[in-house]
């Protein structure tokens, strides 16, 4: 039987940024419940990188990917695939990201998402001490590596772009880049160390201690969100063993966010991300800090007790199963600079809920402030967790939410 509930607002969605959402609402006094069929902060949110990127200026689309496009997505080694049997349903995304990889898009991208990055480490501190976490976050950079002299030169480009907006990076030479990473590989080219960048050493410890926060305050019905629908006095949550009416809706519900926003009268071109890890349990990882070999679009990532290696791109929709050759390409990869790794003790797939400028979609339904919209964070889910959190906490309490959610309004489409 379904039970019929009220609340003032409903949080579709309890992956990082539901959480954080949720704990900024209840923190100031709001009644929340939270509508997800999973364990809270278990999907994406647990299985990424762990990075807090503020670096992250250069959006996904760019004219150098715009030219390598072709070689990318027919070499087996590439760092991003397309699913062809999704290739249908992709079309209309693959058009808008071809067109915001042009130099004005990209450019014009790279300068908001620079400007909605600020402050994300600072944001970060503050979280991890009201959920009692701040032992989980690790403050030692980041490290960007470049297998040849070549391609460190060619580089220097898009370090100086990320410089100019703010982002602190320094260049590293190999006798350097061995000094902070004894275990690498001899013969690498060089490094960008971004040396403000902090890290999650367990993401799902993390998230659950978030998630313990916000369930001190807040509900949790374990159900599905399949329809929404505006009534005069609020809106009606439905799905299978679930009714909620709720004066105020959040939805947050990441790659699975575009039905319910079209229900709500917005057209969002959000797609889906595949990611894919593989761990290796180890009394001390291999490596101190987060590092990405760039040709590869992956991390390694030192994590407790392990070294998770979690990363490239697979466009492939939600429903398509995991594809072998992805892993197989993680653990390649990994093997080429520690030929030494034995089989992982485990994989993972999960899914990134993305947008074609690389920009998430944060504010108003246009339909009217009953509903609101905060998801396509694609690759910076967790980066942004915080700042999505302010920023759809003031729009509710009727706060201007500042300069850097005006390029995330779900109008922009």
């Amino acid at each position: 039987m379904t039970a019929h509930e009220t609340t003032d607002i409903a949080l579709i969605g309890a992956g990082v940024v539901g959480l954080t959402i949720a704990l900024e609402l209840v923190d100031q006094g709001r009644e929340v419940v939270l509508v997800d069929p999973g364990q809270p902060g278990m999907g994406a949110s647990y299985g990424n990188a762990g990075t807090i990127a503020g670096y992250a200026t250069s959006p996904v689309g760019t004219p150098d990917v715009l030219r390598s496009l072709p070689s990318l997505l027919l070499s087996k080694t590439s760092p991003l695939a397309i699913r062809h049997r999704a290739l249908p349903s992709l079309t209309p995304w693959l058009l808008r990201f071809l067109w915001q990889s042009l130099p004005a898009q990209a450019k014009r991208n790279a300068l908001s998402l620079s400007t909605l990055l600020s402050g994300a480490g600072e944001m970060w501190d503050d979280l991890a001490l009201r959920v009692q976490g701040a032992g989980i976050l690790q403050r030692r950079g980041c490290l960007y590596l470049y297998e040849t002299p070549e391609a460190f030169t060619k580089a220097w480009t898009d370090l100086d772009q990320r410089r100019k907006l703010g982002v602190e990076v320094d260049l590293v030479a190999p006798d350097r880049l061995a000094e902070l990473e004894p275990n690498l590989p001899p013969g690498l080219g060089g490094a960008a160390f971004f040396t403000g960048a902090t890290f999650l050493d367990d993401p799902g410890r993390m998230m659950g201690l978030i998630a313990d926060a916000v369930l001190r305050k807040a509900r949790h019905i374990p159900a599905r969100a399949d329809r929404l629908e505006r009534k005069p006095d609020g809106v009606v949550i439905e799905g299978p063993g679930l009714h909620l009416h709720a004066r105020r809706v959040v939805i947050a519900a990441g790659a699975h966010s575009r039905a319910l926003a079209a229900q709500a009268g917005d057209r969002i071109p959000l797609d889906t991300e595949r990611g894919y890890h593989v761990e290796w349990d180890m009394a001390e990882p291999l490596l101190s800090r987060p590092s990405c070999p760039t040709s590869r679009g992956f991390y390694f990532c030192p994590m407790a007790g392990r070294l998770r290696v979690a990363g490239t791109v697979e466009l492939g929709g939600l429903t398509l199963p995991p594809s072998p050759h992805r892993i197989a390409k993680l653990v390649e990869g990994a093997r080429a600079f520690f030929p030494d790794l034995p089989e992982p003790d485990r994989e993972w797939m999960g899914f990134r809920p993305s947008i074609p400028d690389s920009l998430p979609v944060i504010g108003a339904s246009r339909g009217g402030d009953e509903v609101f919209l905060a998801f396509g964070h694609g690759h910076l889910g967790v980066t942004m967790a915080p700042i999505t959190a302010r920023i759809v906490s003031d729009l509710i309490q009727g706060r201007d939410p500042g300069r850097a959610a005006l390029a995330c309004r779900p109008t922009r489409f």
